[in-house]
């Protein structure tokens, strides 16, 4: 099981902070630094200094790390154009060495795009399809051939498909809780597929469309990684695990039943009934970026205690 710490820096993160974050993750032996790709700030945060960009984020931390993976959960389709995003995320694969991962999802929060003025369009989902056909594509496209695609959304003639990444392939998630289009979108383009925020049932009845899907399209289902991403909250006793419930406004009971929270050896037990349903890697949701003691205690006392 391999565990990896997700941010969500729209809440309020600096990039030094972010910087801080990914090196105690790359010392403390977890597997990859990811982030969210939001502009603006949810729920009850102030959300300052602001907004940082995910992929100049990922472009710094590129240079900074030097074992860890490092992507996204989710990029936005509405956020860029396909040729640009494969430009952007082939760059940015190349200044890390190839330690790039695509997480690319459709795009949800409407407040953020009326606040910066970024389009929002009511269709999103074949944009979402097109998008990952055309960056795919021009990955995939041999040097010196050029790559073409007349969709409904976009239209590329004579691209020269560059730059390369650096990794042959880049690994490309996909997720989320749709039964139909998005197991069937997965099937065809993810390599992961990711479970946001559920339990383990229903984890695992949508690990088994994306099967199913895989299998209708004539691939393996074991080509996919299974995944889940859950916040987390782990103290050595019930009264840190209170303290950092609080930090982050959230309740003990609550976290427990929806997330990854408790004492070690019951985060240990929670993973285990993620894994037992197919999941083979968890994102943990950290909201507190300035606690580094608790990354210290998940790495010593839980990932020590996964197989």
């Amino acid at each position: 099981m391999d565990l990896r710490i997700f941010t969500e820096p729209q809440q309020g993160a600096s990039y030094d902070t972010l910087l801080t974050v990914a090196k105690a993750t790359e010392d403390l032996g977890f597997d990859a630094f990811f982030r969210s790709d939001h502009y603006l700030k949810m729920g009850d945060a102030d959300g300052l200094p602001g907004p940082t960009d995910a992929w100049i984020t990922l472009a710094g931390l590129a240079r900074e790390t030097q074992r860890i993976r490092l992507g996204t959960l989710m990029t936005a389709a509405t956020f860029r154009l396909p040729g640009v995003l494969a430009i952007q995320v082939a760059q940015v694969d190349q200044m890390s060495g190839g330690r790039v991962e695509l997480g690319l999802g459709a795009g949800w929060f409407a407040e953020e795009h009326a606040a910066y003025g970024i389009p929002f369009p009511k269709e999103k989902f074949l944009r979402l399809e097109e998008q990952l056909e055309i960056v795919t594509g021009l990955w995939a496209t041999e040097p010196g051939k050029t790559f073409d695609f007349h969709g409904e959304h976009y239209q590329l003639t004579k691209s020269p498909a560059l730059p390369k990444p650096a990794q042959n392939k880049i690994p490309v998630l996909i997720g989320g809780h749709g039964k139909t289009r998005t197991p069937r979108l997965a099937a065809r383009y993810a390599d992961e597929f990711n479970m946001p925020f559920a339990s383990p049932e229903d984890s695992e009845a949508q690990f088994g469309r994306v099967r199913a899907a895989a299998q209708e399209a004539g691939r393996a289902a074991d080509a996919i990684t299974f995944s889940n991403a859950l916040v987390v909250c782990v103290g050595k006793d019930d009264q840190e695990v209170a303290r950092r419930a609080a930090a982050i406004g959230r309740e003990v009971e609550e976290l427990k039943a929806n997330g990854l929270a408790g004492t070690p050896a019951e985060v240990v037990d929670k993973i285990g009934r993620y894994a037992a349903v197919g999941s083979r890697r968890i994102y943990l949701q950290v909201l507190d970026l300035d606690d580094l003691d608790h990354l210290e205690l998940i790495s010593a006392q839980v990932q020590s205690q996964l197989p």
